[in-house]
């Protein structure tokens, strides 16, 4: 039976998953090699100055979801590719290894299966690779996904009367126009119609609070991932992504109480898919 078949009796019919100290954990040293390289990069392309890079850094990451997306708003302008290639190009993936338990509780669970990543393209896919989960999820929403390319105005075919000045207004269409991504809540209610799922029967994975609260005031079933404490919003808490089982058995309600005694084998062999990225 596939996974859309079984899922049909579960409580849940998708799971939102955030991906970097979500599926791994926070002592990996990713997470602050990231910041190690955004610093960098602010000192070196955008010409901060020195002592005030690292409170920049963390201020623009607590008011605006992300460092990146603070530095855009306070119009510095720099290619986002170079960006996240420059964050991400020298991280330590080495750190990351193949993860049997993580993948063998994703392909057992019957719920379609999202990535929802503030990072890009590139960096989801080599994480998820290096865990050996990529082909554990239907798609992936990430950077790229919530902030597609802007189409550049056709001000050939514009007509002299539309623009009485003489040239057209772009006030709208600025080089550095506003990120998304989380935890503002337009960011994740792009994540649920761009996965076309009903929130009140989605669970959102996420090690962030403020994403959790964000998460919980979209209408998701929230899960706070790497405490065993509930933080404001969060439904259940994972001190690790491996307590899914034994913390979340719901996940599994209709299947005759396979969650606890699946035959992970045939899982694996049964329900593997595709992951595609989302646009």
């Amino acid at each position: 039976m596939d996974a859309v078949g079984r899922s049909s009796g579960a409580k849940y019919e998708c799971l939102l998953f955030d991906m970097d100290d979500t599926l791994y954990p926070l002592s990996s040293g990713l997470n602050m090699a990231c910041r190690k390289n955004i610093e960098e990069f602010m000192l070196q392309y955008l010409h901060i100055e020195e002592s005030e890079v690292p409170g920049m850094c963390l201020q623009l990451y607590r008011e605006c979801g992300t460092t990146m997306a603070g530095l855009k708003e306070l119009g510095y302008e720099f290619d986002n590719d170079e960006f996240h290639a420059y964050v991400h190009g020298k991280l330590p993936y080495d750190a990351l290894k193949p993860d049997p338990v993580l993948r063998n509780l994703l392909l057992s669970m019957p719920q379609r299966k999202f990535i929802f990543t503030n990072a890009d393209t590139a960096h989801a896919t080599r994480v998820l690779n290096r865990l050996g989960v990529e082909d554990c999820f239907e798609g992936i929403i990430c950077f790229e996904t919530l902030n597609p390319p802007i189409e550049p105005l056709d001000y050939i075919a514009a007509s002299p009367e539309d623009h009485p000045t003489g040239s057209p207004d772009t006030s709208s269409h600025t080089s550095n126009p506003k990120i998304l991504c989380k935890p503002s809540l337009e960011a994740i209610e792009a994540a649920i119609r761009i996965s076309c799922v009903d929130p009140k029967k989605t669970l959102f994975f996420d090690d962030s609070a403020r994403n959790i609260a964000s998460g919980k005031a979209a209408g998701l079933q929230t899960v706070i991932v790497g405490s065993s404490e509930l933080v404001p919003g969060a439904d259940h808490a994972l001190r690790s992504i491996h307590n899914i089982n034994e913390a979340l058995p719901e996940i599994w309600e209709g299947e005759g109480g396979e969650g606890k005694q699946v035959q992970l084998e045939l899982v694996i062999q049964s329900t593997a898919v595709e992951t595609v990225v989302l646009a």
